[in-house]
Order: structure tokens, then C-alpha cells, then sequence
């Protein structure tokens, strides 16, 4: 459809130029949002709308509390400024979920049903699950270590570790990846609702997408967690008095092997994320008529 073109080709370069010019994403970072906007948005409308709410919720929490995160976090940079590194660790899975809805069944607007469309269905949750994912994941990392009073346990042993350890958790930011995650899943609901030839009492059958989307930041923020605590490094620092991902004479060894880089463990809990709960969906039957 002629809408999907419209919106591919308008609303990625005002989401690339917005993130650029609020410190959000860097120049590379840019660049990279604009081809990831492009795949979502030409692929589904639902898509887009979910895109929209991860990259403006995302932003909106990554410069809460900055002063806080300021002497947390060891590589702290105002705004975010993400990178193209890290636009495509967190974006590879679901781009590559539309990218197989769009070889599925082109770019039609089509629901979520196993039983008249299966691979279509799985593509799409593949991709809201992806999305939602890395939006609940996001809200986690960043309101959970400045919204918590107490320090954080380690998701492998539950000992009181220091705040911004990898594997670290807290009630706070459980709570805040399943609010990231329902606010994709409304806004691919309501997109969805607003775009739908198939009337509106049979669109309303897909709320199910919702819960969806809260189950999908919850569980990528498991899995990062679960990676986090076995496969990547977390020291501290005593001179420079935070957490740090890289060994040194100097640091003090909390958890974690040093296999995995935080892009990787982004990757990996994304990518599972995409595979493990429409795999789930699929066999419980929730979205089969």
C-alpha cells in the first residue's frame, strides 16, 4: 500500500535527525536508525507505531536522572549517543523478523492468526517481541539503578551486588522492563486498530498483542540479566568508584566471565527473545482461530 511507502520514506528521517540533534543516537547511530526505520516501516504500520513508542520512550528514560547515572555508569554519555554498533545490535532481530514478514506476505496489513497465516503471524510476533524486548530491556538498565534505594541482587545467586553490575536486578526495574515492553504492544494495538480493513470487532480480537508486548520486556530482561551474570565481566573500580565491564590490576572481580561485550549481550537476549515467545505462543495456541 501507498501508506506504507509515505511513511517509510517520511517519519525515518525525522526520527534519525531528532535522535541526532537531542544527543540521542551519534551520526553513525543515525544513519543506522534511518535504514532500520525504512525495513519496519514499508513492512507494517503496526511495525512503525512500535518503533516509534521503543525510540521516543527510550530516549525520554535513557535522560531521567542523568546526574545519578552520571557516577554509575563507566562510559556515560549525555543523552545516550547511541552508535551504529549499538543501533544494530538491538535492532538486527527485529529488522530481520520484518524483513521475513515482508518476503511472507508482502507489506498487506495482515493480523496475527496461526491458522490462516502462520508464518506471517510468527514474523510478526518475532518482531513485537524483538522490539518490546529491547524497549523493556532499555527502561530496566535505565530506570532501575537510579529509581531503586537499596542495592540490586545478582539474578544467579540473589547477593546484594553493587548498582550497574551486570545480572544486577531490582524490583524497580522488573517493573519498569514490563512497562516498556505493554507500551509497545499498546502502541502496535492501536496502530493496528486504526489501520485494519477488517472491521473493528474483529481487530479488537488482537488485545492478546498487548500482554504480548509486557511478556516480551520481561523476558529479554531476564535473559540479558541471565547473560550478564555468566558471560560478561563486572568489576569494580576503586579509584574511579563504579562498576566497569573490563578487568584490570585495579578492578575488583563482582560476576562474570569476560566472553560477551554489553552489544553482544544485546544481540543474544533480543534475538531470543524473538525465537523463544511466538515459538511459546505458537504451541499454547493464543492467536489461533
Amino acid at each position: 500500500p501507498l501508506s506504507h511507502w509515505i511513511s517509510a520514506i517520511i517519519l525515518p528521517p525525522l526520527l534519525a535527525t531528532k535522535g541526532y540533534r537531542s544527543k540521542s543516537l551519534s551520526g553513525s547511530g543515525a544513519y543506522t536508525a534511518l535504514a532500520v526505520g525504512f525495513t519496519l516501516a514499508v513492512s507494517h504500520h503496526g511495525f512503525t507505531a512500535a518503533l516509534l513508542m521503543f525510540f521516543l520512550s527510550a530516549s525520554r528514560v535513557t535522560k531521567w536522572r542523568q546526574d545519578a547515572k552520571r557516577r554509575l555508569e563507566e562510559d556515560f554519555k549525555e543523552g545516550g549517543q547511541r552508535n551504529s554498533i549499538q543501533v544494530f545490535s538491538n535492532g538486527a532481530a527485529f529488522v530481520c523478523s520484518s524483513i521475513a514478514y515482508l518476503v511472507f506476505c508482502g507489506n498487506h496489513q495482515l493480523p496475527v492468526d496461526f491458522s490462516s497465516s502462520p508464518h506471517a503471524s510468527y514474523a510478526i510476533l518475532a518482531c513485537l517481541s524483538a522490539l518490546a524486548g529491547c524497549c523493556g530491556d532499555t527502561w530496566a538498565s535505565e530506570v532501575g539503578p537510579v529509581a531503586s534505594s537499596g542495592r540490586p541482587v545478582l539474578i544467579t545467586t540473589l547477593s546484594s551486588v553493587a548498582k550497574g553490575t551486570n545480572g544486577g536486578i531490582s524490583f524497580a526495574g522488573t517493573l519498569a522492563s514490563m512497562v516498556g515492553g505493554v507500551l509497545v504492544g499498546l502502541a502496535y494495538f492501536l496502530a493496528w486498530l486504526f489501520t485494519s480493513q477488517h472491521g473493528l470487532w474483529y481487530s479488537l480480537h488482537q488485545w492478546p498483542i498487548v500482554l504480548v508486548g509486557l511478556f516480551a520486556g520481561l523476558l529479554c530482561s531476564i535473559i540479558d540479566s541471565l547473560l550478564g551474570a555468566t558471560v560478561q565481566f563486572s568489576g569494580y573500580d576503586k579509584e574511579r568508584g563504579c562498576v566497569v565491564s573490563r578487568p584490570d590490576r585495579r578492578v575488583v572481580h563482582i560476576s562474570g566471565r569476560d566472553w560477551l561485550d554489553n552489544h553482544a549481550v544485546n544481540f543474544m537476549s533480543s534475538s531470543l527473545t524473538a525465537i523463544i515467545l511466538p515459538a511459546i505462543l505458537w504451541q499454547v495456541g493464543v492467536f489461533a482461530t
